[in-house]
């Protein structure tokens, strides 16, 4: 996939030969070499598991329309003006026109250092090394101009559809909530908007006017989520620093597909879980590689 996603033939709401899914190339892809997602046109996550790749699903609406899903975009649109990577990283943008403003979305599995320090790692096996994946699905969104009525609906079906949840308000206010199967909870999700609860959804809406900004971080695991949107930015940017990074030791030629093969490094990068539990090391550890004999 390169840097730019472009709308293509088929836009966000079509079908293909009366399919309900999106065609599997519109799909933009998240990792953070532990836990990968699958973002769709119209902002519904409709790929992710939990706690890493090869775990059950949360989400997998990419499969069955009814297996979990969870979209942040625009209450009315559901087609974006433009997706694209922020150049060189896993960060996938989106940006939303209607007809009373525009709005972008940022997407990222986030990657921070390594921060077992306190007490050793229960899934880490190999040496400890400079970063480490967060497993948080850090969503933000920002009003350019005018106004933007914007929707969170999260709706979790855990195991591949097979199981439904329920929700919990926790703390004081209406801002977080866990997301439970049974008695046990399976992943957090907080907010800048006011959550409600409608079944086994969790529902927000609010109208965004220019220049205010919400974040939406969903965590599973032991991360911490950033508690406010300056907190969510300052990790988005410390992110893309960390794929910036990586892709720096790559060689990569001088050449008008340059953009492409540095795409394809960091998907099949993305892909890369270690079988010793190691994943997050398999981050630092696995090089970009010399490109120039495939150019």
């Amino acid at each position: 996939m390169t840097d730019v996603l472009a709308g293509g033939s088929h836009p966000a709401h079509s079908t293909v030969n009366g399919s309900p899914f999106p065609p599997i190339a519109e799909y933009g892809f998240l990792s953070d070499c532990e836990v990968c997602a699958l973002v769709a046109p119209s902002g519904n996550v409709e790929w992710m598991c939990l706690p890493r790749m090869d775990g059950p699903s949360i989400f997998a609406a990419a499969l069955d329309r009814g297996a979990g899903s969870f979209r942040l975009g625009p209450a009315d649109v559901t087609v974006p003006a433009g997706r694209r990577y922020l150049p060189g990283t896993m960060v996938l943008e989106t940006t939303w026109a209607t007809p009373g403003g525009w709005a972008v979305v940022r997407d990222v599995l986030l990657v921070g250092p390594w921060r077992h320090k306190a007490r050793r790692s229960d899934s880490h096996q190999r040496a400890p090394v400079d970063h480490a994946a967060e497993q948080v699905l850090l969503r933000t969104a920002r009003c350019l101009n005018g106004h933007i009525d914007f929707v969170l609906e999260c709706e979790p079906a855990f195991d591949y559809g097979r199981q439904r949840g329920t929700w919990r308000h926790i703390g004081g206010g209406y801002g977080a909530a866990e997301a439970l199967l049974g008695d046990e909870r399976q992943f957090r999700l907080t907010t800048d908007l006011n959550l409600g609860f409608e079944g086994p959804r969790a529902i927000a809406r609010r109208r965004l006017r220019a220049g205010e900004q919400v974040s939406a971080p969903c965590r599973g695991g032991d991360g911490t989520a950033p508690e406010t949107f300056a907190d969510a930015h300052q990790r988005l940017a410390q992110t893309a620093d960390f794929w910036h990074e990586w892709v720096s030791r790559g060689t990569f030629p001088d050449h008008p597909w340059r953009e492409h093969l540095v795409r394809s490094a960091l998907t099949l990068k993305g892909l890369t879980l270690r079988a010793d539990r190691g994943a997050a090391g398999g981050c630092d550890h696995v090089p970009a590689g010399d490109t120039r004999r495939g150019a």
